[in-house]
């Protein structure tokens, strides 16, 4: 479906799962540029066993494979569906798995910026994720501290300054913040796109950033954002906010709103009452993707401060839900939502 004789706030009136939709499009737009972590992740999921049960030494044969992943690669991946060039800029390591990290930018189609630190391992990640009676389980992540991406600085994000100035979009995440040096590029590489015009995407990642990062860390950051993807329950914590599955009130009606479940009816008006909080906590007119659901991923409200006609308030179904590969949806959704917001914009 194209977006011939529609207006911006036509397009913004359908949710982006109706359209772009989050199967990519025919119609690759727009140049977008991640800037993250590169890594090779082993990966198993457990059949009929949970973390808690694990008293000892345990044998489990499983689902398992390695894959060359991390933040940055991931999002490039989905975002290949969506854009026209897609880029990806970080620090890799420089052994046996350098190749095979290029090989797969170049099977996906991405333009490899990566700086090789020399002499340097390759950053592993080990994701284990349990199996739980209902929902996708609970996620162990093991990621080597030492992973090149951490070290990458102010000064590459500088000698990449002309890449992020030709792109429409730069995609930043969390992960980031973690270490002072990479930190400081992040800042660099988002006032750069401020600076010349190219919109700044961030994912509020990871989940308990609140425990890891000081706020003051982060609310700058997000002041020189566009759009910033986050669970609504991970910005109310760091935030301050009350942040409680259910509220007094709500759970005492049979049915909630529209015939919502209770419980469901008070995520949806918990994450409503925080607009306010952000428009008084965060600078600027950013796009907020929040979401929100049972496992924070069902449910999103788009939301964009504004008058006359210039604001946005849209909730909508993400798509995910039983029988969906919950690996890899967050970034299949963020991309689909870029390309939605970019397409509205070049309407407007």
């Amino acid at each position: 479906m194209g977006t011939a004789g529609v207006d911006a706030g036509e397009a913004t009136a359908r949710p982006p799962v109706v359209w772009p939709g989050l199967d990519g499009v025919t119609d690759r737009r727009f140049d977008l540029l991640v800037i993250g972590d590169v890594r090779l992740e082993v990966r198993a999921e457990l059949h009929g066993m949970r973390f808690t049960d694990l008293t000892a030494d345990r044998l489990a044969y499983a689902d398992a494979s390695a894959v060359v992943a991390g933040t940055a690669v991931n999002m490039a991946r989905s975002a290949t569906g969506y854009f026209r060039h897609v880029g990806l800029f970080t620090r890799i390591g420089d052994d046996d798995h350098t190749e095979s990290i290029r090989r797969e930018l170049s099977r996906l189609g991405v333009r490899d910026l990566c700086r090789v630190d020399a002499g340097m391992p390759n950053g592993v990640a080990v994701m284990v994720r349990d199996d739980a009676p209902a929902g996708p389980g609970v996620r162990l992540l093991i990621a080597a501290q030492n992973a090149p991406s951490r070290r990458l600085s102010e000064a590459d994000v500088r000698r990449a300054a002309a890449e992020i100035r030709a792109a429409d979009v730069v995609f930043l995440d969390g992960y980031a913040l973690l270490s002072p040096i990479s930190r400081a590029a992040t800042y660099a590489a988002a006032r750069i796109a401020n600076e010349s015009g190219t919109l700044v995407a961030f994912d509020l990642v990871p989940h308990d950033i609140d425990g890891r990062v000081p706020m003051c860390e982060v609310l700058p950051l997000l002041a020189l954002t566009d759009v910033i993807v986050t669970e609504a329950a991970t910005v109310a914590r760091l935030l301050g906010a009350p942040h409680a599955a259910a509220k007094q009130g709500v759970m005492g009606e049979p049915r909630g709103s529209g015939g919502r479940p209770p419980e469901e009816t008070a995520r949806h008006a918990e994450t409503r009452e925080l607009l306010p909080l952000l428009d008084r906590s965060v600078g600027g007119r950013p796009l907020w993707l929040l979401r929100f659901g049972e496992t924070n991923l069902e449910n999103v409200l788009a939301y964009r401060r504004g008058q006359g006609g210039e604001g946005l308030l849209l909730e909508y179904a993400s798509g995910y839900g039983e029988g969906i590969e919950r690996a890899g949806f967050g970034d299949r959704l963020a991309s689909c939502e870029l390309y939605w917001w970019l397409s509205a914009r070049s309407l407007g």
